[in-house]
């Protein structure tokens, strides 16, 4: 996906399980039932952000993750967003959130 911001239909159309769009951003709530399995969630996101250099707002609390998407360089979402979004919803599926 490019670099340049996408519209709400672009968005939409990119079929995202898990998020919503809020504004200029990607949102999504993840229930992780306990606070070490939010804590190992944020690792992997942590880690898929690093090899992206696309870098997720997240907030861990128990017994959920939040995460916001935005490219702020752009000023709204990206495809960059929209493929680290992707990723995100594999990690958790993967982790059975």
């Amino acid at each position: 996906m490019s670099d340049s911001q996408l519209t709400p239909t672009q968005v939409a159309a990119a079929s995202l399980k898990d998020w919503h769009q809020d504004g200029d951003t990607l949102r999504a709530h993840f229930d992780t039932g306990d606070f070490a399995t939010g804590l190992e969630f944020v690792n992997r996101i942590g880690a898929a952000a690093e090899r992206r250099q696309h870098h997720p707002d997240v907030t861990l609390t128990y017994p959920e993750v939040s995460i916001s998407l935005s490219s702020h360089d752009v000023g709204g979402i990206t495809g960059r967003d929209i493929d680290l979004a992707r990723e995100i919803s594999k990690i958790s599926a993967d982790m059975g959130l």
